[in-house]
């Protein structure tokens, strides 16, 4: 990961624009079903992030990026989902995913209509939720009211960790503005680590739930 992740931070610190269309592209592919969970978004936010306390990316637009990012790539998801409501759930390339398409039904069974704010903390059913959202009924409204919300504190949740750490580092740790790429790689992935410390935590709290029909339940 960390091959993949340090000539990306070195070529956008170098290409501002080109880092804020990363965010954007990491935050709406992470809400691409089955592309979403291979897709280290929640990594790229982090590390890009830590540009920031150096002066290299602007803080207002790296949660822009973000935020917009996710809206998209959420909002793609769920109508695909609405529109051929649960005829998509078994069609390629869900239906490669029966288990994991059942324990969205069961997430939503447990959760109802915040399992679309919960679901975007969890990295493993992020990607699946909201086109399932969409398949089950749940009306455009309602999953607006609750995914937006969700993004407007998923984003700084995301962003501000390495921004705050590094920010530390600088100011108490006596580690210069402008300093290796590697120090910035280090934070994200400390940071990244408590992320998904939680997200392990809510991930067996999901699997928890019984698997049954809910279109009933979220169309309400």
């Amino acid at each position: 990961m960390a091959s993949f992740i340090d000539p990306l931070i070195a070529f956008v610190s170098a290409n501002a624009w080109l880092a804020y269309l990363t965010l954007f592209l990491a935050a709406l592919l992470e809400a691409v079903p089955v592309v979403g969970s291979v897709i280290p978004g929640s990594t790229i936010i982090l590390a890009l992030s830590a540009l920031v306390p150096s002066g290299q990316l602007k803080l207002q637009w790296v949660l822009l990026a973000a935020i917009l990012g996710a809206v998209l790539g959420d909002g793609s998801a769920f109508w695909a989902g609405h529109r051929r409501q649960r005829q998509i759930l078994s069609t390629w390339p869900l239906s490669n995913y029966p288990h994991v398409i059942a324990r969205s039904e069961a997430f939503f069974h447990r959760w109802g209509t915040w399992a679309v704010f919960f679901a975007r903390f969890v990295a493993p059913i992020r990607a699946f939720v909201p086109v399932t959202a969409g398949a089950l009924g749940m009306q455009p409204a309602r999953f607006y009211a609750v995914n937006i919300p969700a993004i407007l504190f998923w984003a700084p949740a995301h962003v501000l960790p390495g921004v705050l750490a590094i920010s530390a580092l600088h100011e108490y740790g006596g580690i210069p503005r402008h300093v290796s790429l590697k120090h910035y790689w280090i934070i994200a992935v400390i940071v990244a680590a408590v992320i998904v410390g939680l997200a392990g935590w809510a991930v067996r709290r999901w699997r928890g739930g019984t698997v049954e029909p809910v279109a009933e339940r979220v169309k309400k």
